[in-house]
């Protein structure tokens, strides 16, 4: 459950609102500062003013699209006016960098007259690689978008209108052939006249449906030829010669209901009045025009879609936007034209045809993804969209001519793929497999605000089940105090528990010939971090996750004593996943061994594989050193190259090499021109570090100097889950990250 005190936090918590601009070159020394700015600014000016379209070639105009509204659409909010409506274009910018590494200005115009907002936009060309209009009411919308599109010479493209077109088009052909119908001979029904519903009955008729064969209707019923009061000339486009009055009367026999109006429109009675096999496309948001539970129960023939991420089939914009303007931003586009949009459909009709990969399914908590009535459109999520769709795009605009440039489509599928990568998806794909089944995780600093704050999160997404350690009575005020739902939150008080003997007599029993009296005990169980430990070996909890409040060694020793390491493992390790901007790799040891031995780094090395394919990452291992492939005698190199020895005996089918540094280990290109012979031939996406000091260093460096995001540290080579926080963290989305990976842990000891 998000609260409204969660949403403003969100918005409004360190730096305000949810954009920031970032530089892309040095800007550190004064010889940087003369290449960015005067003097040497001068010449990438006048290349452009001698060769306008050198623009793309010295600026960011070619990945930059403004997002740009009036605020008088606002979806399920209305005419809220341009100051209110910024934070929905902040987060529709959000979208375009998120999906596709769109840059984005989002523009607020401050007026409701169409020629003004025309006039603005339009001077703002030289910008822009591209305009995305949003929030815009009907009809000026589809008046402003035809002027803009005459008026300029880059895409001016309305997602209101067409990305919801596109989408829904992609869906309604594959209902279609699920149907066994034919698009030129199916009944349409639309139930809606704004820019959603207009535009997709066009772009319909453009995937084939005929018009005679399209019913819409409005406020006032069917929009039918001599109907009293005057029709716009959107809607007189779609006036049918038909007896039909009312949404029920055009109902009757149709093959297909869309819907782009208000929640509860239809009846279950209209939907048993439809064809066999109907298609129902719900899509009013957040309520849509019947649930997807009333359409099934009186037809279990029915083809259900609607807007919502909670039933199968949902239409949702995000499969459209990003990818549509990647495309047309990298052929240089001067506008995104019918073929463009056909081309995005057929991308979206035939992906969903594919084999789905299990890590896309898996993020979603099912089985496996396969065409049918409740997969007939793409997920938003799924990391291929982006290769299909703006690769389709791209090639429309080449063939139809609106393209600046032309690209070699293979390759730049190629690039595609490798600039959006696994690396975003790493903690979603952890969260919703948490999700599928929720674990008991204990928190022995159960009265620190940051994890009360995390465990409402966890809860209200059904990540885990926490257990809160400490005072009763100071975490229910704390949790008053902080608005959060955790009502029914389990917690106990290790002083007053009963089942605190119990627990110090069996770390008696484990202890006692390792100088442990049975005073020493008792006390250790007043210890949350000792109580928290004997909960998950004796199974009244499924891990454990701590170290917010206590040093690293305070909180990895009681879990050693206790839990201990899995029967074939010695050493327990610590890895942090380094997630960058197209890639993410995987650091050890970072947190444990202050010194090494080639065993230990070698078991190390095996832990951390084993590590990565829980995140669907193929381990390349790569041992680290000063030395490259024996260039070095020195022992500290000598103990690398025995552990590279020693792990390819232990894991013969494992791709790994060493001893190498760091150049090496990162550019394959390097280690392929200058020692040929590697057997590891990609570059390495599994990091060994010779030392605690060298992978400590490094993976701080990359997180503060080099903007990596920081995962971990995740403890290798325990019995049970325990995850370790770093002490002062107050990032609470670590701790969910943190619980969500003990979750899977135990999820995978509980299937073993």
């Amino acid at each position: 459950m998000i609260t409204k005190e969660d949403v403003l936090d969100y918005h409004s918590s360190g730096r305000k609102g949810k954009l920031e601009i970032a530089a892309t070159k040095p800007c550190l020394t004064q010889r940087d500062l003369s290449l960015a700015y005067s003097p040497g600014v001068a010449i990438p000016c006048m290349e452009i003013k001698n060769n306008q379209k050198d623009i793309y070639e010295y600026t960011a105009k070619g990945n930059l699209v403004g997002v740009i509204s009036n605020g008088s659409a606002v979806l399920g909010l209305g005419n809220i006016g341009a100051y209110a409506s910024k934070p929905v274009m902040e987060g529709k910018a959000i979208l375009f960098k998120r999906f596709a590494d769109i840059d984005v200005f989002d523009i607020e115009i401050n007026t409701q007259d169409p020629d003004e907002f025309i006039k603005a936009v339009s001077l703002m060309e030289a910008t822009f690689g591209g305009i995305n209009l949003e929030d815009i009411k009907a009809p000026e919308c589809f008046y402003i978008e035809e002027t803009l599109k005459k008026m300029l010479n880059i895409p001016v493209f309305h997602d209101d209108q067409h990305g919801t077109a596109i989408i829904s088009g992609a869906a309604l052909i594959n209902a279609l052939e699920l149907a066994n119908k034919k698009i030129d001979e199916a009944k349409f029904v639309v139930n809606g006249a704004g820019a959603a519903a207009v535009a997709c009955a066009k772009h319909f008729i453009d995937l084939g449906a005929k018009l005679e064969n399209i019913i819409v209707c409005d406020t006032k019923g069917v929009i039918s030829k001599g109907r009293d009061g005057t029709l716009n000339k959107y809607k007189a486009q779609f006036a049918s010669e038909t007896e039909c009055r009312t949404l029920a009367d055009a109902l009757v026999g149709a093959d297909v209901f869309l819907g782009y109006s208000v929640g509860g429109a239809v009846t279950k009675e209209m939907v048993k009045s439809m064809s066999d096999n109907p298609i129902v496309f719900a899509l009013a948001n957040p309520d849509p025009e019947i649930t997807y539970e009333d359409a099934l129960s009186v037809r279990d023939d029915v083809i259900m879609a609607t807007g919502r991420s909670d039933y199968p089939n949902q239409v949702n914009n995000v499969l459209g936007f990003p990818f549509i303007f990647r495309g047309a931003l990298d052929v240089r586009a001067t506008a995104i034209n019918t073929e463009m949009k056909v081309a995005a459909t057929m991308s979206l009709v035939k992906l969903t045809k594919e084999d789905v990969p299990d890590s896309v399914a898996r993020a979603y908590g099912v089985k496996r993804f396969e065409f049918g009535r409740d997969y007939i459109i793409a997920t938003p999520f799924d990391p291929r969209v982006i290769v299909w769709e703006a690769s389709a795009v791209a090639e429309a605009a080449i063939a139809s001519g609106v393209a600046g440039i032309k690209l070699d489509i293979d390759e730049y599928r190629d690039r595609l793929e490798f600039m959006m990568g696994g690396s975003k998806e790493i903690m979603r794909i952890v969260v919703d497999k948490a999700k599928k089944t929720p674990k008991r995780i204990v928190y022995p600093e159960g009265e620190n605000e940051q994890i009360l704050r995390a465990s409402a999160i966890i809860v209200g997404e059904n990540i885990a089940k926490p257990i809160l350690l400490g005072n009763r009575e100071s975490i229910l005020k704390k949790i008053d105090e902080l608005h959060l739902n955790l009502k029914d939150v389990e917690i106990i008080n290790p002083n007053r528990s009963e089942k605190r003997d119990q627990y110090a007599e069996e770390f008696y029993k484990m202890r006692c010939r390792k100088g442990m009296t049975d005073i020493q005990s008792k006390y250790s169980m007043i210890n949350p971090n000792y109580y928290g430990s004997m909960m998950v070996h004796l199974g009244d909890a499924d891990g454990l996750v701590s170290g917010v409040m206590h040093q690293y060694p305070d909180t990895i020793r009681p879990a050693l004593q206790i839990i201990k390491t899995k029967d074939d493992v010695k050493h327990v390790a610590g890895v942090y996943l380094m997630v960058m901007k197209n890639e993410v790799k995987l650091f050890a040891d970072a947190t444990v061994n202050i010194d090494t031995t080639p065993e230990i780094l070698a078991e190390i090395a095996i832990l951390c594989a084993e590590q990565a394919r829980k995140f669907d990452i193929k381990p390349r291992v790569a041992m680290l050193s000063f030395s490259n492939f024996g260039s070095s005698k020195h022992p500290l190199a000598n103990k690398v190259r025995k552990a590279t020895e020693l792990l390819k005996e232990m894991a013969p089918d494992l791709a790994v090499d060493g001893e190498m540094d760091m150049d090496m280990a990162a550019r394959s290109d390097l280690r392929k021109k200058n020692y040929p012979f590697s057997t590891l031939k990609e570059d390495a996406n599994v990091l060994i570090f010779p030392d605690l000091t060298s992978g400590n260093i490094a993976y701080k460096l990359m997180k503060r100097l080099g903007g990596a995001e920081a995962i971990g540290p995740i403890l290798m080579g325990m019995r049970k889950p325990v995850h370790l926080l770093q002490l002062g963290s107050t990032d609470v989305n670590d701790i969910v990250n943190m619980t969500a990976i003990a979750v899977v842990d135990a999820q995978d000891i509980s299937s073993d």
